[in-house]
């Protein structure tokens, strides 16, 4: 089975063809990065434009790059949530006119799980069941992840997801957009232990997290430092990412630990951070646990990863084959567990 996927829930454009069999046949992505950086951050309407420029080229590049036409589609996935409402639209307008014309079943994916399905895509291939940490801008989770579409929370952000932290940070010490790979950047100049932040919730007994504190604790710390000490700039991005990555490797630990698997799936665009790699695959080696990551090119958000996730429902028997949706909706706000 051919699946077509359209991902568009905020500032990247991806269209990606996937066979059930086969796995990813070819991807295409565009990142709107370079638009939004005079903005410091997305402006949505210049991103809802953006896709629909970009939607179309990239749909024929992926059919390209994977040999195929339309006529070889079976089905049509689509990021229906959470994200921006206008960017959204985009991508489920265009799924659901393709599989009108050609009589397709259309299948609405919930973004996250097509984060949390993704390492799926490497190899070697996780096995199911397996503990999730899905780590963004937007998000920052541990789920119970025990089959496609079995997913129970263990424990989140109670306020800014971790990605959302390096994003702040990286705009207090004057970086440029995207905050969180130019603050990693940074700090590979920089020693941590300069500056001593705090690891919020690092020994509670729950397994969520909060990271607010930390951006208030660099603020102060900025507060105190020369402006043109560069040096210290490093440190303190230094210290930031430790600081952050010490968090997420302890309550991965943690939730491995809560659970008694020995599988840990990590997905989300800081998951492509080289510490939290570094430091996950150590610790969890003396748990006698393994990391799972997706690709690199498939930790930002991509088409890959809602076509991929499409097959899977259709393989798992959640999704109708048979099923046509000429009404659709997208939802910004939408729980996993309500997917």
């Amino acid at each position: 089975m051919i699946v077509l996927g359209f991902e568009s829930s905020c500032d990247e454009t991806g269209v990606a063809v996937v066979s059930a069999e086969r796995g990813l046949l070819a991807h295409a992505l565009y990142s709107q990065v370079e638009m939004h950086q005079a903005y410091g951050g997305v402006v949505p309407e210049l991103a809802s434009r953006d896709h629909v420029r970009r939607v179309l080229p990239l749909t024929q590049q992926a059919l390209n790059g994977a040999g195929l036409t339309l006529d070889d589609v079976d089905a049509v996935t689509y990021t229906a949530g959470p994200g921006l409402a206008g960017a959204l639209l985009v991508g489920a307008s265009v799924a659901q006119a393709i599989a009108w014309a050609r009589d397709l079943p259309s299948i609405a994916i919930h973004h996250l799980e097509g984060h949390l399905l993704s390492p799926l895509l490497a190899t070697p291939r996780p096995e199911f069941p397996f503990v999730a940490l899905l780590v963004s801008g937007g998000h920052t989770q541990l789920m119970r992840v025990d089959g496609v579409g079995r997913y129970e929370l263990l424990g989140e952000t109670l306020d800014d997801a971790a990605g959302e932290a390096f994003d702040k940070t990286a705009k207090l010490l004057g970086l440029g957009y995207p905050g969180g790979p130019a603050l990693s950047r940074l700090a590979e100049s920089g020693r941590a232990d300069r500056f001593d932040l705090p690891r919020p919730k690092l020994h509670s007994p729950d397994l969520d997290f909060s990271f607010s504190g930390l951006k208030t604790a660099v603020l102060t710390r900025m507060k105190t430092l020369d402006a043109d000490d560069a040096q210290a700039r490093a440190d303190l991005a230094a210290a930031t990412q430790d600081a952050i990555v010490s968090v997420l490797v302890a309550k991965a630990a943690k939730a491995l630990e809560a659970t008694g698997l020995k599988r840990l799936v990590v997905a989300g665009g800081v998951g492509a951070n080289r510490l939290l790699r570094e430091r996950l695959a150590t610790h969890l080696a003396r748990l006698r646990a393994q990391a799972y990551f997706p690709p690199l090119e498939l930790c930002t958000d991509n088409g890959a990863m809602i076509a991929f996730a499409g097959a899977l429902r259709l393989q798992a028997g959640l999704a109708n084959p048979s099923e046509r949706h000429m009404g659709f909706t997208v939802q910004p706000r939408w729980p996993l567990d309500a997917a």
